[in-house]
């Protein structure tokens, strides 16, 4: 493309026809001029006699500028012409693209999908090589055909963390590795990072380098702290940069000076359904709370300690990224700590109470509640503390163990009541780790031969591994422990001499811990030190409101429970290896630590995209570079609205022409047909021009929104659309993705028809004629199932369509996948549409999935099956995987799995070529051979019948009161 004064030209060698526009002035003149009229009775005399000689007039020049408009309009518009032409690199040779492909980039990913794509047919269409480098995960560059990364292209995700230096230098070896010159595409999130400088170096000394980048500022969420009974929660964002006509930049801190930014806490409502907790607006326009430099704003929210122990994460509002995801942790949560002890608070002096040390080391962190054991155990609170206390009434003692086992945390400590009592001493009481001797030791002390023990280093499984014990640390007097084979184990800490100190016993999903010494000064000075408050912080007795330190995690390894993805969702990451203590406060983000929620014995972590001191800097490049930005103006082609006016020039002309001629006087204007033609001519001009000057596709494309005319939507009420919404919403109607293909899409459709007629004439339940769904546009809330077929080439939806998918599936609705493949995958083969599938389903909330079992619902819904064929048989169907406690009861063949209904099933069977009939009811293909065949068709549309009736049913038929007809339809 050709760019003349800032207009690009497709084909700008038509430009030189302009040059015979004054050849074109010459030939326009010789314009025969119009005849005079004049009443003179002679005239009858020269009736039939012809005049051989002519004589013309000169045209009016401004009929000529007219047409020569109308000519130069028509050059033009042909010659292609676009208004903010799209600069795109040419040349020759391989072509590497570099995507930074960080969470950065997350929120414009789908547009810089599509920007590749479009250089991508570009680099095809010029027949050059292309390689893909990923700086978040790198790999070797491998160089192919366009249209084959075109292909590739569509699955690329954006991941969780930046690029790292080891990546970097990684990179940095795979190019060096490369031979020959290339040039770079560098699509580019906008954020700076260390290394970047030399790899910019390498590839301007390789060949051209472009980059593209979006302007917009990134914004994330800091990670939330607790300060003075409120959330404080900052929005961290990096300005873009400005570049001066010198060539060198500076932040420009006039852009989003006025913004402001909504974050909302997230967390289960009493049902378990995720919803918004609390809200609050963000603003960098108040100079109270934001920072000098305009890169930082901060917010405080309070809610009620109950609302508080539920946020799961912080999010901002709109963004879609990881980077716009804060997860919450212990340290966000005030622990409810209840402090029991036998002795009254106000006997003796403050010092010698046994709560005062635990009130001190305690109350920055938890929330303390003191009374007797019967009023606080209705409350509930995470922690109970007993200090001294040798036994509980019975009844007491049953209730502490039932909020034990419910997983509550009893921590004991010792004193002169356990140690003179009878508790423990011959078998092992409930709330006590382990058994006890009678009397106690005395180790220092006026009636004590013996010296006070100091403290052994904590062993690698104990959760104190890695604190630095103190050397003024001793312990004076203990409650001894008798030996037992269980008591290795049960040991947490010793003494020097190697005699247990603190001791725990796990019990149903809580535990007990036993401290042998007293939770004051009088048998240890252990509650004196600040080694007693770390102590309380790895047992999670406190939640440690301060930001967790390496030095705190030393010989800690920590195992990842959910991990985010760059878009901001969160998966399982069961698979995952442990992270180190240290690690996981001080090592960057990437592939070995990924941000998300880690735990270790009963605490958990969050180690959010960006910590405490990270900052957001906005991506430099040399002034030398050539940048493109996503927020530029879009393309806007001219030639249809040049053609438009040249039309209607030409219209004018016409027009002109006729009144110079003296057609258009009053008299010949009286013919009807004259007056029709010059209506017809004008209302073509007219129609023609309106649609050259219409809205242009590409440029709402490129800009990102819709015309409301081609989408057929519109801001106004639309009685069609309301009417169908009504008829779909009053009937059970079935519904198919559509896929672009006509042929699978007709196939699908006929082959819900046949469902449904199945479903009309066999159960109570009475389908409409199924629909086609546009993922794009239409609203899925009116259909139960969606049977979408999955075709190798289908195009991925847009970021809100699967907005509207996982919602639809959060919502109970279900989804069928069918690839069609169960010829080929049975055989262990991998199918083009078994891979587009994974690319499909790598945004949507699916659960994890098993092979559907054989107690499943789904077999007994209203048939009873086994198999589950389509036009192919015996292909592999998955559903939501059961949850692992789910029981096997002896003598019944069905686990209780009262879950809830799977939100997808996935499998290659080609059902809808089974169900498919025509308009009389016949089948339209043929599924296997003879009687057989006809078998397989019955038990597709069995397991359709059974698939819709677990959609309207839930899993009723799970219920145990239907087992007994169920054996003995079964016939055991």
């Amino acid at each position: 493309m050709t760019t003349v004064a800032g207009i690009g030209f497709t084909a700008p060698w038509l430009l030189l026809a302009l040059l015979a526009l004054p050849l074109l002035w010459l030939l326009l003149r010789a314009v025969p001029p119009a005849p005079r009229r004049r009443l003179f009775p002679a005239v009858t005399l020269l009736l039939g006699l012809r005049d051989d000689d002519s004589l013309s007039d000169r045209t009016p020049w401004w009929l000529l500028l007219l047409r020569l408009m109308a000519v130069a309009a028509v050059i033009v518009g042909l010659a292609g012409p676009v208004l903010n032409p799209t600069k795109t690199p040419t040349g020759r040779g391989p072509l590497l693209v570099v995507l930074d492909g960080s969470w950065a980039g997350a929120p414009e990913w789908d547009r810089t999908r599509e920007e590749i794509d479009r250089l991508l047919a570009e680099a095809g269409r010029a027949d050059r090589p292309v390689a893909v480098l990923r700086l978040t995960a790198p790999q070797p560059p491998q160089f192919q055909s366009a249209a084959s990364w075109r292909r590739q292209i569509i699955g690329e995700v954006p991941q969780s963390w930046q690029p790292s230096q080891e990546q970097l230098a990684l990179a940095l070896g795979q190019i060096d590795e490369v031979e020959g010159r290339f040039d770079s595409l560098w699509f580019s999130d906008g954020l700076d990072y260390p290394g970047r400088s030399d790899l910019i170096t390498q590839l301007r000394q390789r060949g051209e380098l472009t980059i593209y980048e979006h302007p917009l500022p990134r914004l994330a969420l800091r990670p939330v702290t607790y300060v003075d009974g409120a959330m404080e929660i900052t929005v961290a964002r990096s300005l873009p940069e400005r570049r001066a006509g010198d060539g060198s930049t500076a932040t420009d801190l006039s852009v989003g000076n006025d913004q402001t930014v909504t974050v909302l806490a997230k967390g289960p409502d009493p049902g378990g359904t995720i919803r918004t907790l609390g809200a609050v607006d963000v603003d960098f326009s108040d100079p109270d709370t934001t920072s000098a430099d305009g890169t930082e704003a901060t917010a405080r929210l309070s809610l009620p300690a109950e609302l508080r122990a539920r946020i799961q994460h912080f999010e901002l509002q709109g963004q879609r990224s990881a980077g716009a995801i804060s997860l919450t942790d212990d340290s966000l949560r005030r622990r409810e700590v209840a402090l029991i002890a036998a002795q009254s608070r106000n006997e003796g002096l403050a010092l010698l109470s046994p709560l005062h040390y635990l009130r001190k080391a305690l109350a920055p962190t938890a929330d303390l509640l003191e009374g007797g054991l019967n009023d606080l155990l209705p409350a509930n609170p995470d922690v109970i503390v007993l200090a001294d206390t040798a036994r509980l009434p019975d009844d007491l003692e049953n209730a502490v163990v039932d909020w034990v086992t419910k997983g509550g945390l009893l921590l004991r400590f010792a004193g002169p009541r356990l140690a003179t009592g009878d508790t423990a001493r011959t078998d092992e009481e409930p709330l006590l780790p382990v058994r006890l001797r009678v009397g106690g030791r005395s180790i220092g002390g006026a009636m004590s031969w013996g010296e006070p023990k100091t403290l052994a280093p904590f062993a690698e499984g104990s959760p104190f591994h890695g604190l630095k014990i103190p050397s003024d640390v001793t312990v004076s007097s203990q409650v001894v422990a008798q030996p037992d084979p269980a008591l290795a184990e049960r040991v947490i800490a010793e003494l020097s001499d190697g005699t247990p100190l603190v001791t725990r016993k796990p019990m149903g999903d809580g535990q007990i811990v036993l401290f042998h010494v007293t939770a004051n000064a009088e048998w240890s000075s252990l509650p004196l030190s600040g080694l007693f408050v770390q102590m309380m912080e790895r047992l999670a007795v406190s939640s440690g409101s301060k930001p967790a330190e390496a030095t705190d995690l030393e010989g800690t390894t920590w195992a990842p429970l959910q991990v985010l993805d760059g878009f901001g969702g969160l998966s399982d990451a069961d698979a995952l290896p442990g992270v180190a203590g240290p690690d996981l406060v001080t090592a960057a983000a990437g592939p070995d630590l990924q941000p998300g929620l880690y735990q270790s014995s009963d605490r958990r972590i969050a180690r959010n995209v960006i910590r405490a001191e990270d900052q957001l800097t906005p991506a430099r490049w040399p002034a030398s570079l050539n940048i493109n930005g996503y927020g530029a103006s879009p393309e806007r082609p001219l030639g249809g609205i040049l053609i438009s006016l040249a039309l209607l020039l030409l219209a004018l002309d016409v027009i002109a022409a006729l009144v110079l001629s003296g057609l258009l006087s009053k008299k010949s204007l009286a013919t009807k047909g004259k007056v029709a033609s010059l209506t017809s001519t004008l209302l073509l001009a007219v129609g023609v021009w309106a649609i050259g000057t219409g809205t242009d596709t590409r440029s709402y494309a490129q800009s990102g929104t819709e015309p409301a005319a081609e989408t057929g939507r519109t801001n106004k009420p639309d009685p069609a659309a309301d009417a169908l919404a009504s008829e779909r919403a009053a009937e059970l109607t079935l519904a198919h993705v559509l896929t672009g293909d006509p042929k699978v899409d007709r196939l699908a459709r006929d082959g819900l028809q046949g469902l449904s007629n199945t479903l009309r004439f066999r159960t109570s339940v009475e389908p409409a004629p199924p629909a086609s769904v546009d993922l794009e546009h239409d609203e899925l809330a009116f259909f139960p199932l969606l049977y979408w077929p999955v075709t190798a080439n289908q195009v991925m939806p847009s970021g809100a369509a699967y907005d509207r998918l996982n919602t639809y599936l959060r919502t109970g609705g279900m989804i069928l996948f069918d690839t069609r493949d169960a010829d080929l995958t049975r055989a262990g083969a991998s199918s083009p549409a078994g891979r587009r599938l994974q690319q499909l389903a790598l945004r949507l909330d699916v659960p994890p999935l098993e092979p559907l079992p054989a107690d499943h619902v789904l077999t007994r819904t209203f048939y009873l099956l086994q198999d589950f064929p389509g036009r192919h048989t015996r292909g592999a169907v998955w559903v939501e995987a059961a949850p692992v406690d789910a029981e096997q009861i002896e003598g019944i063949p069905f686990r209780n799995l009262n879950d809830g209904v799977t939100p997808v099933v996935i499998g290659g069977n080609d059902w809808a070529a089974a169900w498919a009939v025509d308009d009389n009811g016949r089948p339209l293909l043929p599924v296997g051979r003879g009687y057989a065949g006809e078998r397989q068709r019955e038990l597709a549309y069995r397991f359709g019948v059974n698939l819709i009736m677990h959609v309207l049913t839930g899993n009723y038929k799970s219920d145990q009161v239907h087992v007994p007809a169920l054996l003995d339809r079964l016939g055991q």
